[in-house]
């Protein structure tokens, strides 16, 4: 499982042609048509192209599902308010998703960074250009942050049309109690949409981590999936709670900080810290590994 073709591939190309001396391109521009290079092919992929149908798909279902809830006469709180305002289905979407749709995707393209360019063969020819390790991994990063930021922003647009097709649109309740115009609360959901590209992209640096470890990327992404499940199941333990804070799934969900009047900047600035020490450490332990690693395939 590579997003990449065999040497010769563009994201190969790029970078030596990128980094070769005498040629005018600057390392930045070398790294640009690299990421760019990395980026067309992360979403060309058929599998990855599923991936991201699959993330648009479902927030429609869930309209489709609480349209048909609600025309049976639920009034269930949730079921009321997504039928009561579209937009609601935007911030309903993400906490049914981030739990594992949406880990589960990311854990894919990151797993496969490394570990799918060592399964093909084509790792070894990427590190004859004279790129560097540790810019390349950089890259690869980048393009798993952007992958993080897309599949967010389609969970979004997805559930924000589906909604708005479904049900009525106006001013929207917050947790609070506080109504607030539809122009704030789309702002709002922009926010959540950050909050979530920000926790996906820590899931992601811990998935480039295990990348480095083999080169089997069904491995990598199986033990980023197992992690995020273990993480999930430990946090539903009332018993362990005193564990919760250091889980990364424990932040996923303080997205729904931009639903409270004022907005909850403390806890989400607490995930977004989280997130941060996740990337870093996580990064560190990726950048050690693979700018030490022997690279034999």
């Amino acid at each position: 499982m590579s997003n990449h073709e065999p040497p010769g591939h563009p994201s190969a190309v790029a970078v030596g042609t990128g980094a070769a001396p005498g040629r005018g391109a600057g390392p930045a521009r070398a790294a640009a048509r690299l990421l760019a290079s990395e980026t067309a092919l992360t979403f060309r992929r058929p599998r990855h192209l599923a991936m991201l149908g699959v993330l648009a798909v479902v927030p429609v279902l869930i309209g489709v599902a609480v349209r048909l809830v609600a025309g049976d006469g639920d009034t269930g709180s949730i079921v009321a308010q997504v039928a009561g305002n579209g937009l609601v289905l935007t911030f309903t979407a993400f906490f049914v998703m981030l739990p594992l749709a949406l880990p589960l995707a990311v854990s894919v393209v990151a797993g496969d960074a490394v570990a799918g360019e060592a399964s093909q063969g084509t790792l070894r020819y990427l590190l004859t250009a004279p790129a560097g390790r540790g810019r390349l991994l950089a890259l690869k990063y980048a393009n798993v942050v952007l992958f993080c930021l897309a599949s967010c922003t389609l969970v979004a647009v997805s559930a924000l049309v589906a909604g708005l097709a479904l049900f009525p649109a106006g001013p929207v309740t917050l947790l609070s109690g506080t109504t607030v115009p539809f122009a704030e609360a789309l702002l709002r959901a922009g926010v959540a949409v950050l909050y979530a590209s920000a926790g996906m992209a820590a899931l992601g640096a811990l998935a480039l981590a295990f990348s480095t470890l083999t080169e089997n990327p069904v491995g990598a992404i199986s033990a980023t999936v197992v992690l995020v499940v273990v993480s999930e199941v430990l946090a539903a333990i009332p018993q362990l709670s005193a564990l919760r804070p250091f889980l990364l799934t424990s932040w996923w969900n303080a997205f729904d900080g931009v639903l409270r009047a004022p907005m909850d900047t403390g806890r989400m600035g607490t995930g977004l810290l989280v997130f941060a020490g996740y990337g870093v450490i996580s990064g560190a332990f990726a950048w050690a590994r693979f700018t030490s690693r022997d690279v034999t395939s």
